[in-house]
């Protein structure tokens, strides 16, 4: 079956946002006396849906917040920076997107950011004109490993499943993939985290890498 869509994780996979979110973190556990290493946040934190960090840092650091104060403390700081700060595009991807699109291919964004955080990055960057659908933590009850956001995009495109590719950059984007029966490829230009990515269908270093070979295996001209 052909090929009609590409389907794409936001965080690490379109924009290079782990150190961003690092950061937001950092900022508000400074009060809590609470310092994260960048190698323990991409080691335990990249990846996983901000609530559930949020869970385990006042379980791991006994912080003494509820977590929906917790939750809405970090919604408000990230939403806050987002406006201000940009973050930078993972390498390629400019060019890819656009190559993509002239190939006729349709565009969604699958990510457990929630809305209001995707449209102040695509305010800036520029992105959201790739997109013609875009799911979100906030349409969702289950954010990733949990299939129900690729689910609900490949019924919105009214497409089979086959006719689609997914790409992720991190463990639980590509069991949230698989785990819907689609095909996933990861990208990820940390060789630490290979090792995380075996069920992955293919895995790349960046998407210039896996462009040519989606080219040269015929998925697309």
């Amino acid at each position: 079956m052909a090929l009609k869509a590409l389907l794409f994780d936001l965080d690490g996979t379109l924009i290079d946002s782990e150190f961003f979110h690092f950061e937001c973190w950092n900022e508000i556990l400074e009060e809590f006396d609470v310092r994260l290493s960048y190698s323990d946040w991409l080691k335990t934190y990249a990846g996983v849906p901000m609530p559930a960090n949020a869970a385990r840092l006042i379980e791991t650091y006994n912080i003494s917040t509820s977590l929906p104060q917790l939750i809405d403390k970090r919604e408000h700081l990230t939403l806050e920076r987002l406006k201000t700060k940009d973050v930078n595009l993972m390498p390629y991807v400019a060019d890819v997107l656009e190559y993509f699109r002239e190939q006729n291919l349709r565009l969604a964004l699958v990510t457990s950011s929630p809305r209001q955080d995707v449209e102040a990055v695509f305010e800036r960057n520029g992105l959201g004109r790739y997109f013609e659908l875009i799911i979100t933590r906030t349409e969702v009850a289950k954010s990733k490993p949990d299939p129900e956001s690729y689910l609900l995009c490949v019924e919105k495109l009214g497409l089979q499943k086959e006719e689609c590719l997914v790409f992720e950059d991190t463990i639980n984007g590509v069991k949230s993939a698989k785990a819907a029966g689609l095909t996933c490829i990861a990208i990820q230009s940390n060789t630490d985290e290979h090792h995380k990515l075996t069920i992955a269908d293919k895995l790349f270093l960046d998407f210039n890498q896996a462009k040519a070979y989606l080219i040269s295996e015929g998925w697309i001209a």
